[in-house]
């Protein structure tokens, strides 16, 4: 009988452990989740969130568009402190934010030869575009274009990061002049 009771309480003690481990790995995932999707679910309310490009063009304010995508770690890497740009000039400035991966922005991928992202384009009150950064940028950076635009100072520059990433090719958003689409 005594090995009996022996087994039941191995068995209530290892369960016991069982449940703590699980328990403090969930809490840990929980925890931890935060951290890692954070910058994921940024992304996504920026999208949520952004103005549409063609009131944005209309509506006598200047505009800063960017183009993101949520597999983008370079784009994920900047959300926070694109964040807080847009939190700090949103009186005066419209924030566009456009997923490349969304069919519904093709024209403007096109029209603005985006071919890495993160892409932030900058344009003025009358919608001309004055401005575009490719790949990461320094908050100061963005900052100092966004003055300059708010003061009608025209650049016309382009800047270039070595650290973007390239889009990927999607066969479903193609089409031809034959496809009918």
């Amino acid at each position: 009988m005594e090995s009996g009771n022996k087994e039941s309480f191995l068995n209530f003690s290892q369960k016991s452990i069982l449940i703590l481990l699980f328990t403090l790995i969930l809490c840990f995932i929980l925890g931890f989740k935060n951290l890692v999707f954070q910058t994921t679910f940024l992304l996504k309310k920026f999208g949520e969130i952004s103005i549409d490009p063609e009131i944005a063009f209309t509506n006598n304010k200047p505009t800063f568009l960017e183009f993101y995508a949520e597999w983008c770690e370079v784009c994920k890497e900047m959300a926070p402190k694109l964040a807080d740009i847009k939190d700090e000039y949103e009186k005066d400035i419209n924030f566009v934010f456009l997923n490349v991966d969304n069919p519904k922005w093709e024209k403007y991928i096109r029209n603005l030869n985006v071919n890495g992202i993160p892409q932030v384009n900058l344009f003025d009150k009358d919608g001309n575009l004055e401005s575009t950064f490719i790949g990461r940028q320094e908050e100061k950076t963005i900052k100092e274009s966004l003055d300059n635009l708010n003061n009608n100072f025209q650049s016309n520059s382009k800047t270039l990061s070595s650290e973007f990433s390239i889009i990927k090719e999607n066969k479903n958003y193609q089409y031809s002049p034959r496809s009918h689409g």
